[in-house]
């Protein structure tokens, strides 16, 4: 009765936000329009984009703007959902809000390590991060080395990992992305414990318990198929969890001395014996579809949760990796069912 109480508003909004997202039909109508601006078009008729678009005038139809408005709506969705939330879902979207604050740094990153004089355009964001951030969003984006932006960090929890990086010999940008996605991550499973209770922390538990271990598979098989990494570099990377992939799976994995290794390791892991279409050559795409058998089944199976918020957020972010590709694939004119492909295996 509790959370049926305390939930029974915030789902209300949130199965009102669903009821907006993209169908698959609205994807492949898209995807068949010629150009970009009818592209833009039809997304300002969309009850989720008409308010946020409405003012986009035809000369600003780049590709930079049309990105930064596309991110800027799930920004705006994140708020909404704020702002019915009671104090103890505050604290797991206050958590959850730090992709957005490594999204952000890693925009400014690759700035950096371009060495271009890139103009990063983020007043549309920074409302938003100056009531949920302790970022300076004006210092970040105008940093241009990479010590002047780790020592804009300095009261920020992401100060100390970074300055360690400084004690390597020619730290890269990837070590740079890699240290942020790994201190987020590991945070996240860290806090949960403290801010979640009974349902709403078996459920989050099982939604970034999935994310991690596949993120781990994704990640070790990358490592040795493309990269050629050895095992103790493959081990560095590695989000330091365990959920269903057990120790001796990442073993097995890493340890792997070909693809035919390391696909008979990979089928032996709970995800290959639950899933028997994942398999080294469908990672990606498997890694949406068992995110989103998991998501849909926690929300559907107890919509009075924790899971409701991160099941919309969810699917929310993926709309918007695929309305970036979708229009990706019409600049560039792709055939409307190779684009219709694409997107789904996002």
């Amino acid at each position: 009765m509790g959370n049926l109480l305390s939930y029974s508003g915030l789902s209300t909004k949130i199965r009102a936000m669903q009821s907006k997202l993209l169908t698959a039909r609205q994807y492949r109508e898209l995807a068949e329009l010629k150009n970009v601006p009818q592209a833009v078009a039809y997304l300002r008729q969309q009850p989720s984009y008409e308010n946020t678009w409405a003012s986009l005038s035809d000369d600003e139809l780049h590709r930079g703007k049309i990105e930064q408005l596309l991110v800027n709506s799930i920004y705006d969705d994140f708020a909404k959902i704020y702002r019915f939330s009671n104090e103890k879902q505050r604290k797991f979207l206050d958590l959850y809000f730090g992709r957005y604050e490594i999204a952000i740094m890693k925009e400014c990153l690759n700035k950096i390590f371009d060495h271009r004089d890139v103009n990063l355009d983020l007043s549309l964001f920074k409302p938003f991060f100056d009531k949920h951030s302790q970022l300076d969003i004006n210092r970040l984006t105008s940093s241009v080395s990479i010590e002047e932006f780790v020592g804009n960090l300095k009261d920020t929890p992401y100060y100390q990992p970074l300055q360690a990086l400084a004690g390597l010999e020619r730290p890269t940008l990837f070590d740079y992305e890699m240290t942020l996605d790994l201190f987020y991550f590991s945070e996240i499973w860290k806090t949960k414990d403290k801010i979640l209770k009974k349902k709403d922390l078996e459920e989050i538990t099982a939604a970034y318990g999935n994310k991690f271990d596949l993120l781990n598979i994704q990640w070790i098989y990358r490592s040795k198929q493309y990269y050629h990494m050895s095992s103790p570099d493959i081990y560095a990377l590695l989000i330091p969890v365990n959920y269903r992939l057990r120790k001796r799976d990442i073993t097995a994995l890493v340890e792997a001395e070909n693809m035919s290794a390391f696909e008979a390791a990979l089928s032996a892991t709970y995800y290959g014996k639950h899933y028997e279409k994942l398999t080294p050559n469908t990672l990606e795409e498997m890694y949406s579809h068992i995110m989103n058998h998991v998501l849909s089944k926690e929300a559907k199976e107890d919509p009075y949760s924790i899971a409701t918020i991160y099941c919309y957020l969810y699917h929310k972010e993926h709309e918007i990796d695929r309305l970036t590709t979708v229009l990706e694939c019409i600049r560039y004119g792709v055939n409307p069912d190779d684009t219709m492909s694409y997107i789904f295996k996002s």
